[in-house]
């Protein structure tokens, strides 16, 4: 059922395409008072299929500005988030635990002790695909407080820099826009980094030289 639901994502987002940004935004501006709400549901939707949400993370800077925008999305990915994590948790990791029996026991022993540094590591690097970690994090053990908090705090910084882009991409020039682009480019290169390291730590398999 779990195969089921991200086929038919999947599918939808296909026939979908990525969202025209200046459509979009007529859109919801058409909406009123009722756009902030409207565009918290939109992203939490969203976030269910693959499709790229970035490109709303900018269009939220760009109609309500960098605070606003940056609290309606963190309140949508959230939601998305939490509802994606859900449906793998309940649809997925029982399936998970029979095909592969003790193969993955170590890895969700490590998550199971350390979710919380894992899931706020993926989330500090926004280039990696937000969807596909919400719904793996699901079929893991990484315990449910772990996983909210780290998504609540591993998000923000990308968040603010993605809405930095739309709230002042008409000048590029500006110092705001410069540092959000090099927060984004600081935070994924910083994340990846961080990654590899953890994983020298905590694999006894791989070497000093980082080799197997």
């Amino acid at each position: 059922m779990l195969a089921a639901i991200v086929l038919v994502a999947a599918v939808v987002a296909g026939l979908i395409g990525s969202p025209d940004p200046e459509q979009l935004a007529a859109d919801v501006t058409a909406m009123g008072p009722a756009a902030p709400a409207a565009f918290v549901l939109l992203y939490a939707v969203v976030t269910l299929a693959p499709l790229p949400k970035n490109v709303l993370t900018v269009i939220a800077g760009l109609l309500f500005g960098l605070v606003e925008g940056t609290v309606l999305v963190l309140v949508g990915a959230l939601l998305g988030a939490v509802a994606a994590f859900g449906l793998g948790r309940g649809l997925g990791r029982d399936a998970v635990d029979r095909i592969t029996g003790r193969r993955v026991a170590r890895i969700d022993a490590l998550l199971r002790r350390h979710g919380f540094l894992a899931v706020l590591g993926v989330r500090l690097v926004p280039v990696l695909p937000f969807t596909a970690i919400n719904y793996a994090a699901g079929l893991t053990a990484v315990r449910n407080r772990d996983y909210f908090i780290g998504t609540a705090l591993g998000i923000i910084p990308g968040t603010i820099a993605y809405a930095s882009l739309g709230a002042y991409g008409t000048t590029p020039g500006s110092w705001p826009f410069a540092v959000a682009v090099l927060a984004l480019v600081a935070l994924t290169v910083g994340g990846a980094a961080t990654a590899h390291r953890y994983r020298r730590r905590s694999d006894p398999a791989v070497g000093r030289d980082g080799q197997p």
